[in-house]
């Protein structure tokens, strides 16, 4: 042990207990017992770094943390892209087998048939532009159903949200989460998102340096924050 104002101890060398001498014990350093275990009295070490406490949402509920948003959207992303290709796998192969039956035909003496670019056009790449077109708007509105209507309907809850016990709540403790609050996000999180390139990314991503709410994009436009919750 060092006289007091003396060098720290060697490399290998154990930190002196709290409150000694000319050694005060740095504020995030405190004795931690195990669980189901107390101190007793005066014991002041061995020392361990106290957690900081989890930020907290303005209605005292703990805020989410990135992984657990992010598990929760690829859930909910995984059902969308199951649904829709429920619904559209059947049309996309119709189509696909139209056009390579149509490019494979042959003549008598075997040589293939030429096809004509208009009717190629108008039957097989107009209905393929049109089944894409379709399969946006599909996709808005099933997430529209399912980021407003079904988030109201289930206390701001999704199903990947209620996997990883995750709610959305007004940033104001005094509102509730309401359909205008609600499409406010979806405008953000999904139509914007679909039309401008690399904006899911940021929007997503946002919420790593926000403070102190940990917010998304479409938290911000919205008012909104994402808790932890029992279940």
């Amino acid at each position: 042990m060092p006289p007091a104002g003396g060098p720290p101890p060697a490399a290998g060398g154990s930190l002196p207990h709290a409150g000694t001498q000319g050694h005060p014990v740095p504020p995030q350093w405190a004795p931690v017992p195990p669980p189901g275990w107390t101190l007793p009295p005066g014991y002041a070490g061995p020392l361990r770094p106290v957690p900081p406490p989890p930020a907290l949402a303005p209605n005292g509920q703990p805020l989410a943390s990135f992984p657990d948003r992010l598990l929760a959207w690829l859930i909910d992303t995984a059902l969308a892209t199951a649904v829709t290709l429920v619904l559209f796998l059947p049309v996309y192969l119709v189509l696909w087998l139209r056009m390579f039956r149509e490019m494979t035909r042959t003549n008598p003496d075997g040589t293939p048939v030429e096809p004509d670019p208009r009717v190629f056009f108008l039957d097989y790449l107009l209905p393929m532009l049109l089944a894409y077109v379709g399969l946006f708007v599909l996709v808005i509105a099933l997430y529209w159903l399912y980021h407003v209507e079904y988030l109201l309907r289930h206390d701001g809850q999704t199903l990947g949200k209620k996997v990883m016990k995750l709610r959305v709540v007004p940033l104001d403790p005094a509102r509730t989460l309401d359909r205008r609050t609600a499409r406010r996000r979806w405008l953000v999180q999904y139509l914007a998102c679909s039309l401008v390139p690399g904006l899911s990314y940021v929007d997503g991503l946002w919420q790593l340096w926000d403070k102190p709410w940990q917010q998304c994009l479409h938290d911000q436009f919205a008012g909104t924050v994402v808790v932890k919750v029992a279940g």
